[in-house]
């Protein structure tokens, strides 16, 4: 995968969520987002995952468009502990040229600012937002047609 994505030949593949819920918070322009995983049957917090990417770009009538960057923070559901995740996935990219100087800085930073929300219970990590849910009577979402084509901006 990550010579693929260091080649440019990767490809999008249909794949449908299921075993848990995932409650999702992208802060505009940041270098990361906040994912709150719940048990799908009772809504209760299973972990929180903390992922560094680009900032999201907005694709009107379909939703966001990012680019993951490999490393990850998982924190358990009292937000008490937490542990990094990938980075030897991430090491491998820096070393095939596909996360630059310039990405790096803004990861090390972005990492330094999901630490201090998590630290001082700030953003996502705030009040009760773990244990929001969707209303039942809401249909399920469906991706509209052309959602699977990536723009070239969302790769750069």
């Amino acid at each position: 995968m990550l010579t693929d994505l260091a080649a440019d030949t990767w490809a999008l593949d249909r794949y449908r969520w299921t075993g848990t819920t995932l409650l999702s918070h992208f802060l505009n322009g940041e270098w990361f987002s906040v994912h709150c995983f719940q048990d799908a049957a009772t809504g209760e917090p299973l972990r929180w995952y903390v992922n560094f990417e680009k900032p999201f770009l907005r694709r009107p009538g379909i939703g966001i468009d990012t680019l993951d960057l490999c490393l990850d923070l998982v924190v358990t559901p009292d937000l008490s502990g937490h542990h990094w995740k990938d980075h030897e996935e991430y090491a491998q990219l820096r070393r095939l040229g596909v996360i630059d100087d310039y990405l790096h800085r803004q990861v090390e930073q972005a990492k330094g600012r999901a630490i201090t929300m998590l630290d001082n219970r700030t953003g996502p990590f705030a009040g009760g937002w773990s244990i929001w849910t969707p209303d039942p009577a809401w249909p399920l979402p469906e991706l509209p047609a052309g959602a699977e084509h990536v723009p070239d901006q969302a790769l750069r």
